[in-house]
């Protein structure tokens, strides 16, 4: 038998439960993987308090690394004993388990230089930091980014991506440990949203000017001031909710604070193409091999200690990655 987190409701990280579930074979297009680590992510607790609806019961998660066991009529590309890992939305949703059936379409093939731990810890992440950096917005050396949770898992892999560039990166955290994480990793400057003002001391870092891009994942509370941030025509990167949903707003506001743009980009329409998808993640595992970009997996769990992971995870302890280890 094998093991999985299941939920019959929506609510908070109580709903959770470890059950044995049988698995059965491959159907077309399926694999039956092996798990050996997976992802834990923000996005995980949106599909468990509801702000991502899905059919209940489910199951959760939505990356993971592990072995191909056995491979359904008409895969092709994928054999037995293959190393994979994989990242998604409702396509994946699932990964809390030791072993699963799934498509074998969202499987990507794991170089022997990565490990199935830093796989697990990395692929949406890294696929998040790759499109954020080479597919937003045209970067150059020289330029100006404000990163906000610097110090989580997509942000240190920015911080250290954007430092590859010759980007200058101020990055926002809420303690003094997030902060010489944040700056231990590319960040030229840090400043602590939980007394600082925000804007201003951009403001201050950039004489006045602001910066070319902002990287928020934090949505409705730092909303305002990273528009405020921003220089004359700058560019919004809202690329998460973690506070809540930005408040509506007409588009107005835009041209009022400097004719700045805005975008609500997601993972799932920049891996949607096979070929992209496969160069994206191509980039990041060889700045991850070569030892340029380092991801680190300060949190691990056991499966049946979901309940906890979330808990951490919503309350903001965690710094880095964070992994199941099967």
């Amino acid at each position: 038998m094998a093991k999985a987190i299941r939920l019959a409701q929506t609510g908070g990280p109580e709903v959770l439960r470890c059950e044995d579930i049988e698995v059965g074979r491959p159907g077309p297009g399926q694999v039956r993987l092996r798990h050996v680590a997976v992802g834990l992510n923000y996005a995980d607790t949106y599909f468990r308090n509801g702000t991502y609806p899905v059919p209940m019961p489910s199951g959760l998660g939505v990356e993971a690394a592990g072995v191909v066991q056995e491979v359904g009529e008409g895969v092709t590309h994928l054999a037995v004993g293959d190393r994979v890992t994989y990242t998604g939305f409702i396509d994946t949703l699932g990964a809390y388990c030791t072993e699963r059936l799934i498509s074998a379409a969202p499987l990507i093939r794991l170089p022997e230089t990565i490990a199935f731990e830093t796989a697990a810890a990395m692929t949406m992440r890294g696929l998040t930091s790759a499109y954020l950096m080479r597919r937003i917005y045209p970067f150059k050396q020289g330029d100006t980014l404000l990163l906000h949770a610097a110090a989580g898992g997509v942000g240190l892999i920015v911080a250290q991506w954007a430092r590859l560039l010759g980007i200058t990166v101020i990055g926002t955290v809420s303690t003094e440990e997030k902060a010489e994480m944040a700056r231990s990793h590319g960040c030229a400057y840090t400043i602590n949203y939980s007394h600082e003002d925000v804007a201003r001391r951009v403001r201050e870092i950039t004489d006045g000017v602001g910066v070319n891009v902002v990287f928020d994942s934090v949505g409705q509370n730092t909303f305002m001031a990273s528009l405020d941030s921003l220089k004359r025509r700058g560019l919004m990167v809202c690329v998460g909710t973690a506070s809540g949903p930005v408040a509506p707003f007409g588009p107005q506001l835009l041209a009022v604070k400097g004719s700045l743009h805005l975008t609500r980009p997601a993972l799932a329409d920049y891996i949607a193409d096979p070929i992209e998808k496969a160069q994206l993640a191509d980039e990041v595992f060889g700045h991850v091999a070569a030892g340029r970009i380092r991801i680190e997996i300060n949190q691990h769990y056991a499966l049946q200690d979901a309940v906890q992971a979330h808990r951490d995870l919503e309350s903001r302890k965690t710094t880095g990655s964070s992994i199941f280890v099967v």
